[in-house]
């Protein structure tokens, strides 16, 4: 993935996480948190909901990590912001 495609994807899983995030009333890093200690829904409604907001936020996690690191590769070649808009163009 280029970084455009980076962008696109962290934006389109923020979009999912804001949906969460409304619908539960509570933002996804404290959901996530509480959901990968083992805690459990008290509604069994809520576990659906719950399994793939952790999987949206996993992907999250990895894209943010992919976007640092295909930045990082990019800035050793072209050190100016104007450089890197114009590759992510």
């Amino acid at each position: 993935m280029n970084l455009r495609d980076v962008l696109t994807d962290i934006h389109a899983l923020e979009e999912e996480l804001l949906a969460f995030e409304r619908k539960y009333g509570i933002r996804s890093e404290t959901f996530y948190a509480a959901y990968a200690s083992g805690e459990e829904p008290e509604d069994e409604t809520w576990l659906l909901d719950f399994g793939e907001w952790a999987s949206v936020y996993r992907t999250w996690l990895a894209r943010q990590a992919q976007y640092r690191n295909e930045v990082q590769r990019l800035q050793r070649n072209i050190p100016s912001l104007a450089g890197l808009i114009r590759v992510a163009a």
